[in-house]
């Protein structure tokens, strides 16, 4: 669970997203920091069974600055009104599939998948769901997996990729540029014992889908 000071003050922050404000408030910041790193360290213990490869990573290794890179956006604001962590065997920074967790007042998510992969893997995964196709509906239409999660979204191409026809069953995943899921999570849940619990059974229905798409880096 979420300490309800770290939810107030991402509330706090998400009404005054301003460096003064921050730097007056930069200890309560620290504090939320060091609760929300405690919350993913205990979903990468969680998941370790069913990711070994999530042993060895620690909280450090896979959560996002709050800091904002503004150089290129026309939103200014300094800093970003949410935690994020993407548990991944590389962490962070790693281009291949894993599971995210977002913390945001009234935005608050788990999901997870790859998204905008470098082209050459984004071939690689479309040739794996072109040859495997059957195997990915069937993931797809698993009963855990639909009981979080109502379809793969990402941008999708206006023109065929290449390669590949109109008529491919699999045309419509195909488009995709990204193939991620998610399911909200609810303020009343952030603060409760249960939040782990939650984001575990989240996590474990979308693995199939997450290894089905990691093997592509083989």
């Amino acid at each position: 669970m979420l300490h309800p000071d770290t939810i107030k003050f991402l509330t706090q922050l998400g009404k005054n997203n301003n460096k003064p404000w921050f730097d007056k408030n930069r200890d309560r910041y620290q504090t939320a920091k060091e609760d929300f790193e405690v919350f993913v360290d205990d979903l990468l213990v969680r998941l370790a069974p069913l990711e070994p490869e999530l042993a060895n990573m620690k909280a450090k290794n896979c959560v996002f600055r709050i800091f904002r890179d503004v150089r290129f956006s026309k939103d200014k604001t300094p800093y970003k009104a949410h935690f994020g962590a993407f548990l991944s065997k590389g962490g962070r920074k790693y281009e291949g599939p894993g599971y995210y967790i977002h913390i945001e007042p009234g935005k608050s998510f788990a999901g997870g998948g790859i998204w905008m992969p470098p082209g050459p893997l984004l071939k690689a995964v479309r040739q794996e769901i072109d040859y495997n196709f059957d195997e990915f509906k069937k993931i797809l239409a698993a009963k855990d997996f639909k009981k979080y999660f109502k379809k793969v979204e990402g941008e999708s191409l206006k023109t065929l990729p290449q390669g590949y026809s109109a008529d491919n069953p699999a045309i419509d995943y195909l488009k995709l540029k990204s193939f991620t899921v998610g399911t909200p999570i609810a303020d009343k849940d952030l603060t409760t014992k249960g939040l782990a619990s939650k984001c575990e059974a989240i996590f474990t229905a979308m693995s199939p889908l997450v290894n089905f798409v990691d093997r592509c880096l083989d």
